[in-house]
């Protein structure tokens, strides 16, 4: 055992020695973590003195959402705003922001006194003499942010403060865990508060809410030396503030670990790079942990204080469903196919467009922007996560709207081949020009899918025959109309008239593309667009969303640049990670400030599943699968993994001769391929 932990620790040195050469060689920025990995699987950052630093942390649950803004000063006193949103909880008139939100600062909470002396979490205008400072010495990140501070300068007293949301409740919880940590007794008190806002009855929905925070567990406690009580604040939303029921704080955070657990427990990725492995496991938490129990069903929801309880035609139907079809997650499953059947609602037989967005429970639809290729993201969308899913029946009920969304698309093809859009899913922020990449890479991975998905629905052969004829028209309409020479690259102009590089140029090698997949690839990693914080949307251009990053590392990977590709992936991992804004993929800079939209780390995962692994389904029971196996790792595995119809593992491992080995782990059964590393291998589950 101590041999192989001993060769485990110096392939990791060895890797990391050899991503860092490569880093440099690719004139990557040098990186200073902020925070390290635990055993436990936790990111906990040791407060030294690189100070002040600020951060901020989403986390949900089925009725809530707590946006965490915390801010460690130079002494080592922590400021924590806690933003509440509550999304079932709606006002008039009905819009996309419509639900309520409340934001407590720290000097909203009731004091917390040891030995009646006032604790002081916050000290902008310095600790007074009769008070004891809370100076924190760690802060730790696993689906429950906790806060290790001590009081005084003594050691007297020794807090953990956590923060986390209810799993079902609309609730979210900060606990203060006291233990004497002196030879002496301690009394510690906290007081009794509750306070209550309610809304105005003429604009609220349905009736008045009321938004409380209460004490739990307060008044006076004798701690002996090594003893601990917990103090509890509670945060949450009611209609009937008469009756209401009691919080038990510590069955909330048990229920709250255990859904993190359960997000754990599935789709497990394994590789020599820990990194990888770490920000694979925080994705999974953000993806899954953002999905609302609405009147109309579950909904996946973004998040970042704007986006709850309603779907987008890219963030839940083209992002993260198709990512839940590989999760085994019960809810993520259940909220897929509520975002297709909700979308399904506004089908039509005059084709006009399906809303971009529906909001607000499902009572309204958001369509500021047009048609932004709206239809091909839910085709695109719908078909993968239906062969995924392995379910005839989910797949059938899919049919009608992978169909009308296709047809959609084909009565918007220009004179030139293309399909037409008023924008794209940036809504404007950036010139999309009258046909753009993007929309036209979705329908043609959609036509693909589509002509899969027939054969597994026992269709006619025609309808499978003209869905590939269509993919392979547009397919050559695609090169002709985009494929362009921009800035000396050889790739694409994302639309007629554009002359700078774009990051969506991606889009043609995630979607298996790959006329002018060096020309883009260069250009994806070259100076005028990747930056610190991946790929600036537009050459010159500060912007970045990191759904574009997401995209074109996985295109990188299915392409074959295997090691550029992991050089830039660990690259970013490592700072969304550990790096001073944390744990996970983020939205966009400037606009909502690298918000830890939920969807985005759908898109993460994915790079791995289908690029890492080139997972790519082809049936309700099978895929192609292309690994990409880096040069210095030997093994790599996707384990218990929930798709085509069955819990399987997919490992892969470098041979003596080269080659390489996938074996399908299903129960007590085991299936081999041997193959060249980058080939593609047909499994059948």
């Amino acid at each position: 055992m101590n041999f192989l932990k001993k060769l485990f620790f110096s392939t990791l040195v060895i890797l990391s020695a050899h991503l860092t050469i490569y880093a440099q060689q690719q004139n990557l920025p040098v990186q200073n973590d902020r925070w390290a990995i635990q055993k436990n699987g936790s990111i906990s950052w040791k407060i030294d003195n690189r100070l002040p630093h600020a951060d901020h942390i989403e986390m949900s649950g089925e009725k809530v959402s707590l946006w965490v803004g915390y801010r460690v000063d130079t002494p080592g006193l922590a400021n924590v705003t806690r933003t509440v949103v509550f999304p079932t909880f709606r006002m008039l008139p009905d819009d996309t922001r419509s639900h309520i939100t409340h934001t407590f600062q720290d000097n909203d909470l009731p004091r917390i006194f040891i030995n009646n002396k006032l604790l002081t979490i916050n000290a902008p205008q310095g600790v007074a003499a009769d008070e004891i400072p809370l100076k924190v010495k760690s802060i730790s990140q696993h689906g429950i942010m906790r806060i290790s501070a001590q009081a005084g300068n003594t050691r007297l007293v020794d807090i953990e403060r956590s923060l986390f949301p209810s799993v079902d409740k609309p609730l979210a919880i900060e606990r203060f865990k006291l233990t004497n940590v002196s030879a002496k007794p301690v009394t510690v008190s906290m007081e009794k508060l509750k306070r209550e806002v309610t809304t105005d009855p003429l604009t609220s929905k349905s009736s008045p809410h009321t938004v409380i925070i209460k004490s739990v567990n307060d008044g006076n406690h004798v701690l002996r030396p090594g003893q601990s009580f917990t103090f509890s604040i509670c945060f949450l939303a009611t209609d009937h503030p008469d009756t209401l029921a009691s919080v038990n704080p510590d069955l909330e955070e048990k229920a709250r670990e255990k859904r993190i657990a359960e997000i754990m427990s599935t789709l497990q990725l394994q590789t020599p790079d820990s990194i990888l492995n770490t920000e694979f496991a925080f994705a999974k938490i953000r993806a899954t942990e953002s999905i609302f129990k609405t009147k109309n069903g579950y909904m996946h929801g973004p998040g970042g204080l704007s986006y709850y309880a309603a779907i987008w035609a890219n963030d839940q139907a083209e992002y993260v469903s198709p990512y839940f079809a590989f999760s085994g997650d019960r809810i993520g499953n259940l909220s897929a196919m509520n975002c297709y059947r909700l979308f399904a609602r506004y089908m039509n037989p005059q084709y006009k467009p399906i809303p971009s967005s529906i909001v607000a429970e499902g009572d309204t639809t958001w369509n500021g922007a047009g048609d932004r290729g709206d239809q091909a993201m839910i085709a695109y969308g719908a078909s993968r996560y239906a062969l995924t899913y392995g379910n005839i029946d989910s797949a059938k009920k899919l049919w009608p709207l992978i169909t009308w969304c296709l047809e959609y698309s084909r009565r918007h093809i220009n004179q030139q081949g293309v399909v037409t859009s008023d924008a794209d899913e940036l809504e404007g922020r950036f010139p999309a020009g009258k046909a753009n990449l993007s929309t036209n890479c979705l329908y043609y991975d959609a036509l693909i899918s589509a002509a899969f998905l027939s054969k597994q629905l026992h269709l006619s052969g025609k309808i499978t025959a003209n869905y590939n004829q269509e993919a392979a028209r547009l397919k050559t309409n695609i090169e002709q109309y985009f494929g362009a020479t921009v800035d000396n690259y050889k790739t694409y102009r994302y639309y007629e008239t554009n002359n700078t590089l774009r990051a969506w140029i991606c889009m043609p090698l995630a979607m298996g593309i790959f006329d002018r997949s060096k020309g883009t690839i260069d250009a994806l990693f070259s100076p005028q667009l990747w930056t610190a914080d991946g790929l600036a949307t537009e050459q010159g251009k500060d912007t970045f969303w990191d759904r574009s990053t997401l995209y074109a590392l996985r295109g990188v990977l299915q392409a074959g640049e295997t090691e550029k590709a992991l050089t830039f992936l660990h690259y970013y991992s490592r700072r969304r990670l550990l790096g001073e804004h944390v744990p996970y993929p983020v939205e966009a800079y400037p606009e909502g400030n690298q918000r830890h939209l939920s969807a985005e780390s759908g898109l993460y995962c994915r790079i791995f599943i289908e690029g890492l692994f080139g997972i790519r389904p082809t049936g309700l029971n099978k895929f192609n699968c292309t690994p990409r196996l880096p040069k210095n790792w030997k093994t790599m595995a996707l384990n218990n993994i929930h798709a085509f119809g069955a819990g399987f593992d997919l490992e892969v491992a470098k041979q003596k001769n080269g080659k390489i080995e996938i074996a399908i782990l299903k129960g007590k059964s085991r299936h081999t391929y041997v193959i060249r590393n980058g080939e593609t291998v047909h499994i059948q589950i």
